[in-house]
């Protein structure tokens, strides 16, 4: 039986209305306070693995959410494209990155003729702009965003980003 319907059932003997709706507001404010201290005492994590990248405009969305709801991110996997845009939104102490972890930069770019891929500068600059400076200084000793994606992983990536535990 309900824990409701219990107490209705107790209650309906005693002196009246009054004490019911005390107790059924008691009982709402302890399930009000015990559900905020459940929420509160985990944290939450997200893992990213295998992502590929996409839409920049999308990825901003996902990761200012994820920014502004305090959780953990795990990089365990391919983190490629607009999905290193993590790094820049989401504090660095709530990210952490595992051995399988690399990092995939290159230049944003936009579709031309016939599927070819054309270099979308200010979109490009945006991306710059939005990575720790840490990030951009290994961008450019490794040649800066091309065409070509560069890697970043292992020891190099360990020296800018926490290992997980």
């Amino acid at each position: 039986m309900p824990l409701y319907d219990r107490l209705l059932t107790s209650l309906r003997g005693s002196r009246g209305c009054f004490r019911l709706y005390r107790l059924l507001a008691a009982v709402a404010l302890a399930e009000m306070a015990y559900m905020a201290a459940a929420s509160n005492s985990a944290t939450a994590t997200v893992r990213i693995a295998d992502d590929r990248g996409g839409n920049i405009g999308e990825y901003w969305s996902r990761f200012t959410a994820l920014r502004d709801t305090k959780e953990q991110v795990i990089i365990d996997g391919i983190c490629s494209s607009a999905c290193t845009m993590v790094l820049g939104i989401v504090p660095r102490d709530r990210i952490c990155v595992t051995d399988n972890a690399t990092l995939g930069f290159h230049a944003a770019y936009r579709p031309g003729f016939l599927g070819s891929r054309i270099v979308n500068e200010p979109a490009t600059r945006t991306l710059m702009s939005i990575y720790p400076d840490a990030v951009r200084q290994w961008l450019a000793r490794n040649g800066g965003l091309g065409m070509a994606t560069i890697y970043l992983s292992g020891p190099e990536l360990f020296a800018l980003y926490r290992k997980c535990r």
